[in-house]
């Protein structure tokens, strides 16, 4: 055991983890910070994934990496050889699923989780979101709203520096922009053509973080200088502790991931931030008497109503135009590459019901011309749809009795179904989509859902038969629920114990020295990626704490 107790103990080291780190040593408190894996530095950043060759799907690189122990995160849309080392091993950390209802989970785990590989677009919720179940029944609310939430966005966009347009759009709230993005020639006439054929869909540039040259997080490395942050990374988290005779957390039980050695950690407040999935896990593996099934569950709902946003693609190239056109005014990252892009706000059942047929709606995010391919050759496109799933008390995640990990922890299983509703709505997404390309006078190399492929007759016309032949087989796999790598619910912040795990607060209803900040607590998924809000609600909550 660590024979220091710490103020806090935080749990994880990603968009959440670190942002609870900052805060909470800048107000004072000792915090101890675990990290699951190891440690980075400058090395991990030397190769740039971005080569001057195209190599369409990279399948050898897929295929060595799957040999290598990480066949599910080589199905990862954006996988390539020279990221891969920011991908945990799938034989040691195994994880189960209905043989009939594959989830894919992609995973990072090192100093900075995925912040090390996501895209970097940094997005407001609305109160479409947050109060989306008094608009048409479905669901719960957010115990906040809007206004709430908006004074921690602002906190934490202002220090990261994030790059946006400010475009007056209801349901994706302005934010505060260090600078302002562009979109290239190709996307402006691609918006000009999309907004009068369908003036209800917007065409705007993407919002997101500015370069992190320094790769650690850089809340991180603001908690470092305060002196109050102790970090310590190759802990594989197996427990929280409850004192038996406060009912109060006290402590974090670890596994040193390389000796195998166990590790007690003691401190008076813990705060998970380990990932949606990974919290839940350990929380259900925390149990003890006053918590039998699982810390913090006297609702019985821990790992209920998990969601992922329902996912769609559509790739290929613009036949009249050639090479690639990158904004060159806005600082870039040489190993992640120039970030920019199209992003189209969710536009249906808004303020009324304009798609009867399912729930809510979808957005767009993609590019147009700005992904490399030489001069002489077509531009390409790419555009992600990102559906909203409601949550269902059905779909969860629990134990797994038979299966244990590298270090011997009980490994999630995965419940995570389309209902009819996801079936129409992803149908739409991509129509709209198809539809979008067609009136720009793209061609499509291929589109699919989670579903499968839309045409297997169009499937990437310009590559080998092999390459044709295992894309078709993988792909239903490579899109299915998962794939938009924004899980979230399954420890729902509520303000009824009887309906949620947290209070508004993200504070355990249950053990009230034990918080929850990453994408577990939402109980809903809405359209945007979860990241900023993540990061605002940990700050929200860790303000709370220190008062």
């Amino acid at each position: 055991m660590s024979g220091k107790k710490y103020d806090v103990i935080v749990v994880g080291s990603g968009a959440a983890g670190s942002f609870a780190a900052k805060e909470l040593t800048q107000r004072g408190l000792e915090v101890l910070l675990l990290e699951a894996g190891p440690d980075i530095s400058e090395e991990d950043f030397l190769a740039s994934p971005h080569e001057k060759k195209p190599k369409g799907i990279d399948l050898i690189p897929r295929i060595r990496a799957g040999l290598g122990g990480q066949h599910i995160q080589a199905r990862l849309t954006f996988f390539r050889d020279q990221l891969k080392h920011l991908f945990i091993n799938d034989r040691k950390n195994p994880y189960t699923t209905h043989p009939e209802n594959f989830f894919l989970w992609i995973r990072g785990k090192q100093l900075g989780g995925r912040l090390h590989t996501w895209g970097r677009v940094f997005l407001r919720m609305s109160d479409y979101d947050f109060k989306a179940a008094s608009r048409d029944g479905h669901g719960e609310n957010w115990p906040l709203s809007y206004a709430d939430l908006s004074p921690y966005y602002d906190q934490v966009e202002a220090f990261l520096g994030v790059y946006g347009s400010r475009e007056g759009i209801p349901n994706l709230p302005d934010g505060r922009y260090a600078k302002t993005t562009r979109l290239n020639s190709l996307e402006k006439n691609f918006k000009k053509k999309i907004e009068e054929r369908w003036p209800e869909r917007s065409v705007i540039p993407w919002r997101h973080v500015s370069p992190n040259l320094k790769r650690i997080p850089r809340p991180i490395l603001a908690a470092r200088e305060t002196g109050r942050l102790t970090i310590r990374t190759d802990a594989v988290a197996k427990k929280v502790t409850v004192n038996a005779n406060t009912g109060r957390a006290d402590g974090v039980v670890c596994i040193d991931r390389n000796k195998k050695k166990w590790l007690v950690f003691s401190g008076n407040i813990v705060v998970l931030c380990a990932s949606t999935i990974e919290s839940i896990r350990l929380l259900l593996n925390s149990t003890c008497g006053k918590h039998p099934a699982g810390l913090g569950n006297s609702s019985g709902l821990l790992g209920r109503y998990f969601m992922d946003q329902c996912p769609s693609i559509l790739f290929g190239s613009v036949p009249y135009s050639t090479g690639w056109e990158v904004d060159n005014s806005l600082p870039q990252d040489p190993f992640h590459g120039p970030a920019g892009g199209i992003y189209i706000p969710r536009f249906q059942n808004l303020d009324t019901v304009t798609h009867p047929e399912f729930i809510r709606g979808f957005a767009f995010q993609g590019g147009i011309g700005g992904m490399y391919v030489p001069d002489d050759q077509p531009a390409m496109f790419g555009m992600m749809g990102y559906g909203e799933m409601p949550p269902y008390y059905e779909n969860a995640i629990s134990l797994d009795p038979r299966r244990k990990d590298e270090w011997g922890i009980p490994v999630p299983h995965i419940r995570c179904v389309f209902t009819s509703n996801e079936r129409k709505l992803m149908m739409a997404q991509l129509k709209a989509s198809r539809e979008m390309a067609e009136q720009c006078g793209f061609d499509i190399d291929f589109g699919g859902t989670g579903l499968g492929l839309d045409r297997e007759a169009e499937v990437l016309p310009r590559a080998s038969w092999p390459s044709r032949f295992i894309f078709r087989k993988v792909f239903r796999k490579s899109m299915a629920a998962g794939a938009a790598i924004h899980e979230c619910g399954g420890v729902r912040m509520g303000e009824d114990p009887k309906k949620s795990i947290l209070n508004p607060y993200n504070q355990c209803w249950d053990v009230k020295n034990l918080f929850v900040t990453d994408g577990s607590c939402f109980p809903s998924a809405g359209t945007v990626g979860p990241t900023l809000t993540i990061a605002a609600l940990t700050v929200r909550a860790c303000e709370y704490i220190a008062k």
